[in-house]
């Protein structure tokens, strides 16, 4: 039966490293399976004024593109992304129009903070932007408690917290 696991954590987590990571394991496995990067699929500007993060677009390509990879055989998929709500979880859910668990990845707000230095090396209004966000989130997330489960990936590998992830959620 498909299903759906959906990797969420504030900006820096790893959540699309460790989503690739899945998709290799699941590939080992031979397990028919898609990663999609909810992120690409908002990725449009301007976004609505009452829809900052492009949740509306989000959700509309996720219905189309989780049925295009179901339909031509994946049996899991591997989402990267932010869900702030058990209302977005729900709606994401919708979307998937499969059985959706979500693993919250849990980091240090320092090793978060190192991992944005790196990726925004060269872009001070990015980084800026992005160190702000990834206390407000975490703190968001933590309240919101919309995960089935939480991995601790701040000092493992991507690798390592892609099998602990699957191992979480009973895919391995």
């Amino acid at each position: 039966m498909p299903a759906a696991l959906l990797i969420t954590g504030t900006v820096g987590a790893g959540k699309t490293s460790v989503a690739d990571a899945a998709g290799d394991l699941l590939a080992a496995a031979g397990i028919p399976h898609a990663v999609i990067d909810l992120d690409w699929l908002r990725r449009s500007w301007p976004a609505p004024a009452d829809d900052p993060f492009n949740l509306e677009l989000t959700l509309r390509n996720l219905r189309d593109v989780a049925r295009n990879h179901l339909e031509a055989g994946a049996r899991r998929l591997v989402l990267a992304g932010v869900v702030e709500s058990r209302d977005e979880r729900r709606r994401h859910q919708e979307a998937v129009g499969v059985d959706l668990t979500v693993c919250r990845l849990r980091v240090p707000i320092p090793v978060v903070h190192q991992r944005l230095a790196r990726r925004h090396e060269g872009d001070e209004a990015g980084l800026r932007w992005h160190l702000d966000r990834s206390g407000a989130l975490d703190d968001i997330l933590v309240a919101a408690r919309v995960e089935d489960v939480v991995v601790d990936a701040g000092e493992r590998s991507v690798t390592s917290a892609a099998a602990a992830v699957m191992k979480a959620v009973g895919w391995c």
